[in-house]
Formats: structure tokens, C-alpha cells, sequence
């Protein structure tokens, strides 16, 4: 581990148990009791995530918002401050850079928080298409961030004790406010397809800021959770990871996240390429014989090659093995197909995204 970048809560994980591994240059845990049960506590009640390797890039200047509206796919035009947009970094040829969350301070300033294995990837990205009167900077250094997912996580702030305005809507944030006396930047917003927070605060901040929600949650039931549960509660939801639902050589359309780019807009890079109708498209797969699948497995229709998996978690609470996959979009509507798992085609059926959605 000596080797492997770090997060404020490093020590944290090992005084908790984590079983530690590499993830993408990062120690981090994978889990700590199990996943099932970390996976659980999450629907069920609360979990509490270290998500600190992601990336904080700061954009200021006369010009953030014209600088920003031309790199992202999304419409930045209707935010307000206080709000923040998912959005998609795409290249010339309609592929994926990133998925990004932009955050709006004001008019001059803004936040895009980017994925851990591509933040030194997009700030050079940011850095190669900066015109105009923009600041750059990337931040990921000095901040940590958790994530309080769960349907009981409001409380667990209740009891940790906060003061100030949490978010009441998704995708707004408070730029300001104390989380156990701890100043927090804090967004309704998450990955686990459950209600929740994240946290931003300083990095010298977060092993406080952890212990407290802890004290705070676990009469509650909350558990700490690691990146396995994140990892299944994301696929149970159908949310797509880049480098699996998404890459430079998958397009938004294509994997089902067109909401996130507006056509409508003047120009954004990657615009051109985008207009062109999409030739493949994400489904979820259900497997029918038995078996478990796994992500880069080639999928048949009518006995053809029409395409591979991207996703293949087991899930605790869906029934059977389940992916997601990207097929060709002459056959996306077909409903039998199969799965070359390990040199055998395995029946399997398409079942409606996402798989789960909480009620």
C-alpha cells in the first residue's frame, strides 16, 4: 500500500477493519463487515462512504460559465447558484471524456467535481481547451468528501448535530454549513440510487467529520460501507461507471444518458458527432440458466454477436444474475438473448432499466 495514493481517512479504514485494495492507484477499502450487509444498510437504513479520491476542479473568471457551457453537454444556461448539473465531458468524436457534477457558486464561479481515475486525465482536458478569462485549478488535494446514503440519513445529520440549511431538493447544494461543527459544503446528491448527501469539507477535516457521523448513525444501524456496496448499489440502480457504461469509444446516446446532453445548445464539443443517430444502445439482461456474468462477456441475438456486457455485479436483493450490456440497436427491442459466459452460451432475457428504484 505504501505505494498508492491515499485519502484523509486511510487510518480510518484500517482502525474499522477495511480490507484494503488498489483502486485505480488509490488504497481504499472494498469492504468492511460484508458487502451484502453494507449493501443492505444502505437501502435499508444508512451508510456512510469515503469518496474523498474524487476529483474538485475550481473554474473562475468572467468567462467560467461560457468556458464550461462549451466543454459540457448539458445546459448550464438555467442553473442558479445553488444548484448543481450532471453533465458529460465528450471528445470530437461524440465519445466520453468524463461524467462530471457542476456546481454553481455564481455566475464567475463554479466546482466540476470529476471521476477519481480521470481527474488528472480531465484537468488536462480543462487545461488544453481554456480560453478567455477563465482560472483553473484543481483543488482535489485539499478536499475530502463522504457520502451519507440511506433512507435514515437525515437522522443522522439530526443527531450529529448541524447548523444551517441542509438541501431539500436534488442536485442543489449549500455552499456553507456546519456538520458537527465541521464547515461542510453539502449536496443532495449521491450514487446508490437511495436519498442522501455528500459532504465536501477540508481534508484535514475529515477524520473528525467521519467519527462524528459514526457516533451519530450507528445507533441508528448505519454501517461504514466501502466500495463493493457502492459498486453493486450503483448497478442495482443502473447507473452508469465510466469505463464500463461509458468511455472515450461510448457515446451518452448510446448508453441511455441523453438527458444529460442538450442538442439544443449553440455548441458544446463533441456536438457534431452526436447528431448522427445512435448505433447501439445499453440494456439490462437478466440470465435465465444458470450462471454469474461479469462485465466484457460477448451477448448474441438469434445466434449473431451483437454486442458485450458493460456490468455484471451479483446484487443481494435482485433475484437471478443480471447485466448490463451494449448491443446493437437493430436488436434492442428483442427480448431473448444470450451470454458467453466462460465458453458457454447461457439463455438470457432483456429486463427494464433500471433494476431497482426506490419507491
Amino acid at each position: 500500500m505504501d505505494d498508492l495514493k491515499k485519502t484523509p481517512l486511510f487510518q480510518t479504514h484500517l482502525d474499522l477493519g477495511g480490507k484494503m485494495v488498489d483502486f485505480g492507484g488509490w488504497a481504499l477499502p472494498v469492504q468492511y463487515s460484508s458487502i451484502i450487509e453494507e449493501h443492505k444498510a444502505v437501502r435499508e437504513r444508512c451508510g456512510l462512504f469515503d469518496v474523498s479520491h474524487m476529483g474538485e476542479l475550481d473554474v473562475r473568471g468572467k468567462d467560467a460559465f461560457a468556458y464550461l457551457q462549451k466543454l459540457c453537454t448539458n445546459d448550464l444556461t438555467t442553473m442558479t447558484p445553488g444548484r448543481c448539473r450532471y453533465s458529460m465531458l465528450c471528445n470530437e468524436r461524440g465519445g466520453v471524456v468524463d461524467d462530471v457534477l457542476v456546481y454553481k457558486h455564481n455566475d464567475e464561479h463554479y466546482l466540476v467535481v470529476v471521476n477519481a481515475g480521470n481527474a488528472d486525465k480531465d484537468y488536462a482536458w480543462f487545461k488544453e481547451h481554456l480560453f478567455g478569462d477563465v482560472r483553473l485549478e484543481n483543488q482535489s488535494p485539499q478536499w475530502a468528501q463522504l457520502a451519507l446514503q440511506g433512507p435514515l440519513f437525515m437522522q443522522v445529520l439530526e443527531a450529529a448535530g448541524f447548523e444551517g440549511e441542509i438541501p431539500a431538493k436534488n442536485y442543489t447544494f449549500t455552499p456553507s454549513m456546519k456538520v458537527a461543527g465541521i464547515e461542510c459544503l453539502v449536496s443532495r446528491t449521491g450514487y446508490t440510487g437511495e436519498d442522501g448527501v455528500e459532504l465536501y469539507c477540508a481534508a484535514a477535516d475529515a477524520p473528525a467529520l467521519h467519527k462524528a457521523l459514526m457516533a451519530a448513525g450507528t445507533p441508528l444501524g448505519m454501517l461504514p460501507c466501502a466500495l463493493g456496496a457502492r459498486d453493486s448499489l450503483r448497478f442495482e440502480a443502473s447507473m452508469p461507471l465510466y469505463g464500463h457504461e461509458m468511455t472515450d469509444e461510448i457515446t451518452p446516446m448510446e448508453t441511455n444518458i441523453g438527458f444529460a446532453v442538450k442538442m439544443q445548445k449553440e455548441d458544446f464539443i463533441g456536438k457534431a458527432a452526436l447528431e448522427a443517430p445512435a448505433k447501439r444502445r445499453r440494456i439490462g439482461l437478466k440470465l435465465v440458466d444458470r450462471g454469474i456474468v461479469r462485465e466484457h462477456y460477448d451477448v448474441y441475438c438469434n445466434g449473431k454477436l451483437v454486442g458485450f456486457t458493460t456490468s455484471g455485479v451479483p446484487v443481494p436483493t435482485l433475484e437471478g444474475s443480471h447485466a448490463m450490456a451494449l448491443v446493437d440497436v437493430a436488436c434492442a427491442e428483442a427480448q431473448d438473448f444470450e451470454i458467453e459466459v466462460r465458453g458457454k452460451k447461457l439463455k438470457a432475457i432483456q429486463v427494464p432499466l433500471p433494476f431497482y428504484k426506490r419507491a
